[in-house]
C-alpha cells in the first residue's frame, strides 16, 4: 500500500483537528463563556495554519515545486483541498458565532449595533468616539491614488466609499488594534457595541463635507513563516529582529470580506493585494472573532468551567525540603493537575539557596511575565553560575525572548543562542550544588515550557531528579548546545537530532521481538503530532506482527488506523477538553520490563532532524504505572471529549452507552495529581 492508501495528508489531517475544536464551541455540554473561547481558539488557529502552512504551499506553487506528499499530492493539489475544506469549516464557525450572540443575550450579555440604540446613548458614544477613538484613526485612500496602502497582517479593516454612488473612491480605516473591540454601553450593565460599528456611525467626523456611501469591513490573513535565511548570519538577533519586521510585511494569502461588499470593492482589494477568487472568504457574520475574548472574559462563573485549583503537594513545593526529598526520589509532576509550583521552587531556591553554584536552563516560550527569568536574574546577582540557551526562533514568541534575553544578559547571566539552522525545543534546567558530600547535581527535564500561565491551561509532564546519569548527559546536552560538543550518545537520554528516532524505532523493533517470542506485546504514545514516516512505518510493521498499539494523537496524525492487513491493531484517539493536551509519553510493555519516557519530542520530521529534543526514561515504577494508568490509560477510555481515529482518516466521537459511566479522562485526572502518591517524609 502506498500513497492515500496509506498516509493522511497531514494539512488535511490537522485542519480535521480543528473542526474538534469547532464542535466544542457549539457542544452544549460545555459552558456558554467557555464555548465562546472555543471559538476565538479556531479562529486563531486557522489564521496560523493560512501564516505558516498554506503560506508555504503557495511558495511551494509559485516556484514550480514537484514535491509530493507521502500520500501523493502536490503544493496545487493540497491548496485545492485546503480550500474545500476550510470555507466549509468558517461557514460553519460564522452561524455558531450567530448562534451564541443569542444565547448569550438571553444571559444578558449583548453586542448590539449603533443603529439598535437610543438617540440619547448614540450621543454619549460619540462622545467617546471623539475623545477616544477619533485621534488614532488615519484615513487613507485606496483608489484613486499613486500607491496602495499597506493592509497589516490580521487588522481589521473599514473600506469606506465616498462621493457619488456608483462613482465612489475609497478609502481605508484601520481599526485600531491598542483599543478593546467591545465598547460598553452607557447606563447598561453588560451590553455591548463593538468599535467597527461606532466608527462607522461616525464617519462624518472623519469625512466632513463628503458624501459617505457605505462602508464595509474586511481583514488580510499575511505570510508569517518568514524564516531565518542568513544561515551566515553573524548576529542572531539582528537576524531575529529583521524577521519580526519582516513578518508584519508578508505576502497575503487571505481575505476576508464582508457578504454585502459591492463585487467592486472586493476587487480593488484582491487586484492590490495580488489575491485570486480563491483566496477570498465572503462571511456572513461577524469578521475577526478576537473580540470573542473579550466577551469570554465577562464576569458570570455560572456560564464558565468551574475554577480548578491544582494540588499542591507541600513536601515538593518547599523550597527548603525540595532538594532534601529529590536526595532520595525523583518525582513527576503532571500539570494543570499538579501545581507548576515544584518548577517555580526548584528554580526559585536554586537562586536563593547559598549551596547552589550554577544553574544552567534551555527557554523556549516563557511568556511576557516569568518568575522564572525573575529567579534566573537573582542568581546571577546573588553570585551564581547562571548559563541560559534562549531560543529566539520560537515562533510568535521571538519578541518577549529577545527582551529577557537581552535582560539576562545584562545581569551577567551566560546567555546563548543556538545555532541559525536549527530550535532548541528541549525543556531543561540543570542545577549544581555543593554539599557536604562534595557537588551535587539536580534537574527537571519537561514536557512543556517554564511559563506558569500555560501551566494552568496545557497538560505536561515533568520529572526532577538527582540521577547522576541523567544529570551528567544533561551537562554534556548543555555544551553541546553553548559549546563545540561533538558528543554523539547519552546514557539515558534520547537526544534529537542525535538519536531519537533511531531510539524509538529501536524500542518498537524491540516490541515485535518480545512479541514473536512471547505472544504478548503493547505500545502506547501519547504526544501532539505523528507525521515522521519512518516512525509510522515502524508502527505499521508492529501491528502486522500483532503488537496492539494505542496512539493518543491530540492534533496532525498521518498514520491510518484500523487498515486491514496494514494497521488492524493500532487504534487512535484524539482528546479535546478543557485543558490543551500538549504533554509526550512513549510506553512500550517489553515483556514485562516496561519503560516510559517523556519529554519535548513529537514525532514530526521538525523534530526529529531540525531540533534539539530530549526523551528521559521514567525509572521509578510508581511513576510507569502513573502514566500507563492516568496519562494514557484515562485517555483511552474516555467517551466524553475523546474522538476515534477512522480508517480513512477522520473522527468520531467516542460517545458512552446511554446510561453508562461517563468518563472525561481531564475531570478524573483533577482527583489523581501525579504527586498525590508521593510516599510521606
Amino acid at each position: 500500500m502506498t500513497g492515500a492508501n496509506r498516509y493522511v495528508n497531514r494539512e488535511w489531517s490537522w485542519l480535521q483537528f480543528n473542526a474538534r475544536v469547532l464542535f466544542e464551541a457549539e457542544n452544549s455540554d460545555n459552558p456558554l463563556l467557555e464555548r465562546v473561547k472555543y471559538l476565538a481558539i479556531f479562529e486563531s488557529n486557522l489564521d496560523e495554519f493560512y501564516m505558516v502552512r498554506v503560506s508555504g504551499l503557495i511558495e511551494q506553487e509559485a516556484a514550480g515545486m514537484s514535491k509530493m506528499t507521502p500520500d501523493g499530492l502536490d503544493a496545487s493539489q493540497q491548496l485545492t483541498m485546503i480550500a474545500e475544506e476550510a470555507e466549509p469549516l468558517r461557514r460553519r464557525a460564522a452561524e455558531i458565532s450567530r448562534g451564541l450572540e443569542g444565547e448569550l443575550a438571553a444571559e444578558g450579555v449583548v453586542v448590539r449595533s449603533v443603529i439598535e440604540l437610543s438617540l440619547e446613548e448614540q450621543e454619549a458614544l460619540t462622545e467617546v468616539f471623539e475623545r477616544e477613538v477619533f485621534a488614532l484613526l488615519t484615513p487613507l485612500m485606496m483608489a484613486p491614488t499613486m500607491t496602495f496602502p499597506f493592509i497589516s497582517n490580521r487588522s481589521l479593516n473599514l473600506a469606506v466609499g465616498l462621493g457619488e454612488e456608483g462613482s465612489e473612491q475609497w478609502a481605508r480605516i484601520k481599526v485600531p488594534p491598542v483599543l478593546p473591540r467591545l465598547m460598553a454601553i452607557p447606563g447598561r450593565i453588560r451590553e455591548f457595541v463593538l468599535l467597527e460599528d461606532v466608527i462607522a456611525a461616525n464617519l462624518a467626523h472623519l469625512f466632513p463635507g463628503v458624501a459617505v456611501t457605505g462602508s464595509y469591513l474586511f481583514r488580510v490573513v499575511r505570510d508569517a513563516d518568514i524564516e531565518i535565511r542568513e544561515l551566515e548570519a553573524a548576529d542572531l538577533i539582528d537576524a531575529v529582529e529583521k524577521t519580526l519586521r519582516m513578518r508584519r510585511f508578508g505576502d497575503p494569502v487571505l481575505l476576508e470580506v464582508e457578504e454585502r461588499m459591492p463585487e467592486g470593492v472586493k476587487r480593488l482589494l484582491m487586484d492590490n493585494l495580488e489575491l485570486q477568487s480563491s483566496d477570498v472568504f465572503e462571511v456572513n457574520g461577524r469578521i475577526g472573532m478576537d473580540f470573542m475574548w473579550e466577551l469570554a472574559g465577562v464576569d458570570l462563573p455560572a456560564l464558565k468551567f468551574d475554577k480548578h485549583l491544582p494540588y499542591r503537594n507541600e513536601r515538593v513545593c518547599d523550597a527548603g525540603s525540595l532538594f532534601e526529598v529529590l536526595k532520595h526520589e525523583d518525582v513527576l509532576v503532571h500539570h494543570p493537575f499538579d501545581d507548576f509550583e515544584p518548577v517555580l521552587s526548584f528554580i526559585r531556591s536554586a537562586a536563593s539557596d547559598p549551596r547552589v553554584i550554577g544553574i544552567k536552563q534551555s527557554l523556549y516560550r516563557v511568556g511576557s511575565e516569568s518568575p522564572v527569568v525573575e529567579s534566573l536574574l537573582e542568581a546571577s546577582e546573588e553570585g551564581k553560575q547562571v548559563a541560559v540557551m534562549v531560543e529566539l526562533k520560537a515562533r510568535f514568541d521571538e519578541s518577549n525572548n529577545l527582551v529577557w534575553s537581552r535582560a539576562l544578559e545584562r545581569s551577567g547571566v551566560h546567555v546563548t543562542y543556538g545555532t541559525v539552522e536549527m530550535k532548541v525545543h528541549c525543556k531543561l534546567c540543570l542545577v549544581v550544588r555543593k554539599e557536604d558530600s562534595g557537588i551535587k547535581t539536580y534537574a527537571h527535564i519537561g514536557t512543556g515550557n517554564y511559563n506558569p500561565s500555560t501551566a494552568r491551561l496545557y497538560t505536561d509532564l515533568g520529572l526532577l531528579t538527582s540521577d547522576p546519569e541523567i544529570c551528567q548527559d544533561i551537562a554534556e546536552l548543555f555544551n553541546y548546545l553553548t559549546g563545540m560538543s561533538g558528543q554523539v550518545k547519552y546514557r539515558k537520554l534520547l537526544v534529537a537530532p542525535l538519536d531519537l528516532r533511531e531510539g524509538i524505532i529501536d524500542r518498537i523493533e524491540r516490541e515485535v521481538e518480545v512479541y514473536r517470542q512471547t505472544g504478548r506485546g503493547r505500545i502506547a504514545f501519547k504526544l501532539n503530532s505523528l507525521v515522521d514516516i519512518e516512525v509510522i512505518d515502524a508502527l505499521y510493521e508492529a501491528s502486522q506482527a500483532g503488537v496492539t498499539v494505542d496512539l493518543i494523537v491530540r492534533g496532525i496524525c498521518c498514520l491510518r488506523p484500523g487498515v486491514e492487513g496494514l494497521s488492524e491493531n493500532i487504534r487512535v484517539v484524539s482528546v479535546v477538553g478543557r485543558f490543551l493536551e500538549h504533554s509526550r509519553a512513549y510506553y512500550f510493555e517489553n515483556g514485562g520490563e516496561e519503560e516510559v519516557l517523556i519529554g519535548s519530542a513529537d514525532m514530526m520530521r521538525r523534530n526529529l532532524d531540525r531540533r534539539v529534543e530530549v526523551l528521559v526514561p521514567l525509572e521509578d515504577q510508581d511513576q510507569i504505572d502513573y502514566v500507563r494508568d492516568e496519562v494514557i490509560g484515562l485517555a483511552l477510555l474516555d467517551n466524553v471529549k475523546a474522538w476515534r481515529g477512522l480508517v480513512d482518516g477522520r473522527y468520531e466521537r467516542a460517545v458512552g452507552r446511554k446510561g453508562g459511566r461517563q468518563r472525561n479522562s481531564q475531570v478524573e485526572l483533577m482527583e489523581k495529581p501525579a504527586t498525590k502518591v508521593l510516599p510521606p517524609a
